[in-house]
C-alpha cells in the first residue's frame, strides 16, 4: 500500500532533504515551499501524513493545521526553528500529533513518521472493523445503545458524559484541547473561562473510579487539554 506524505517548508534545502529520506523509505512525497500550492494538494490528494513547518511566509503553519483539521484526521508533524514551549502547546491544541524542533536528525524524523503512520493505520483498521463499538483496556463503548461497560460493570453516564468519553476514546493517542472537546460535544462557542469541560471530566473520573493524579484512562495535559493514551 502506497503512503502519501505532504511536506511544506519554505527552506528549500530542508524540504529537499526530507523528501530524499522519505523516498528512501518508498513513500510518495508531495513537496511544497509555499502554503498556497500545498492547500490545493490537501484538498485534491489522499494524504496519509503531513510534515508542516510553522514559519511559512504566505500562510503560517498553525493556520494550515487548522484548515487540515476542519476536514481531515491524518497525522501532522510540526517543524519549527523555535524552542518556545508555547509553540508546542499551540500546535498540540490545534490538533498536531507530534512536534520536532530544527535542527533535527533526519533519521529521528523518519522514525516519528513511521510511528505516526503505524498508529493511524491501526486506528483506521480498528474503526473499519466496527465503527459503533470501541473496546480497549476493559472499557467498552457502544455508540448505538449509548452503553458503557468498565470491566463488565455498566456505568451510568449522562448523554454528555458519554459523548465526551466517546470522543476521547475515538481519538486515543491524540491530545484534545478543552476548546475542541467543548465544540464537539456542546456545539457552541468556547470561552476560556468556561470550566464546564473540567467539571464533566471530574464526574467521568469519579464514575470510572479513576484518579486525576494517576489516571488509567483520561489524562490531563496541563495547558493543553485531555488525552486517552493508546
Amino acid at each position: 500500500m502506497s503512503i502519501n506524505i505532504l511536506v511544506i517548508d519554505d527552506e528549500k534545502e530542508i524540504a529537499d532533504l526530507i523528501e530524499v529520506y522519505l523516498k528512501n523509505e518508498n513513500y510518495n512525497v508531495f513537496k511544497f515551499y509555499t502554503a498556497k500550492e500545498a492547500l490545493h494538494c490537501i484538498e485534491t490528494e489522499k494524504l496519509d501524513l503531513a510534515i508542516l513547518d510553522i514559519m511559512i511566509p504566505d500562510i503560517d503553519g498553525f493556520t494550515i493545521l487548522q484548515k487540515i483539521r476542519e476536514n481531515f484526521h491524518f497525522p501532522v508533524i510540526m517543524l519549527t526553528a523555535k524552542e518556545e514551549e508555547i509553540d508546542k502547546i499551540n500546535g498540540l491544541a490545534l490538533g498536531a500529533d507530534d512536534y520536532i524542533t530544527k535542527p533535527f536528525r533526519p533519521l529521528e524524523l523518519i522514525a516519528r513518521v513511521k510511528a505516526q503512520i503505524r498508529r493511524f493505520t491501526k486506528y483506521n483498521q480498528d474503526t473499519k472493523q466496527n465503527e459503533d463499538i470501541i473496546d480497549f483496556a476493559g472499557l467498552i463503548l457502544n455508540h448505538n445503545t449509548r452503553q458503557v461497560f468498565l470491566n463488565e460493570r455498566q456505568l451510568a453516564l449522562t448523554p454528555t458524559e458519554f459523548s465526551i468519553l466517546w470522543f476521547l476514546s475515538s481519538n486515543r493517542g491524540r491530545v484534545i484541547s478543552s476548546e475542541e472537546l467543548f465544540k464537539e460535544v456542546w456545539k457552541e462557542k468556547y470561552f476560556n473561562s468556561n470550566n464546564t469541560v473540567m467539571v464533566h471530566i471530574r464526574h467521568l473520573r469519579e464514575k470510572m473510579n479513576d484518579s486525576a493524579e494517576k489516571p488509567k484512562f483520561i489524562k490531563t495535559v496541563w495547558g493543553v487539554g485531555y488525552t486517552i493514551e493508546k
